[in-house]
């Protein structure tokens, strides 16, 4: 199971998570990182979830297309959308601020 460890406001949430699991969906239903992962439509389309991968993007698929038209240049930095991530090992992710 893998071992996501978030960073938001300047905080460090961690938790294990089921294999094959996805953060906005348990966001989505109040498990962690409810209430700390922002978030809104949870299909690649309004990037709110953007987080840039710190530890942990080579075991991630490489990025889609919805990624790379949301995110542009930032995929170059290191971000990922959450919603379109399926977490089968341990992962580093952090979220800006939502004034960044």
């Amino acid at each position: 199971m893998p071992t996501v460890v978030f960073h938001k406001g300047g905080e460090t949430y961690t938790d294990v998570v089921q294999d094959n699991a996805n953060l906005v969906v348990r966001a989505g239903i109040k498990r962690f990182p409810y209430p700390h992962l922002r978030y809104e439509c949870g299909m690649g389309k309004c990037a709110k979830c953007a987080c840039r991968v710190i530890a942990g993007g080579e075991h991630l698929p490489p990025v889609n297309w919805k990624e790379k038209k949301q995110l542009g240049e930032r995929v170059e930095q290191g971000y990922r959308l959450a919603c379109q991530l399926w977490l089968t090992a341990d992962i580093e992710l952090a979220q800006d601020d939502e004034a960044s």
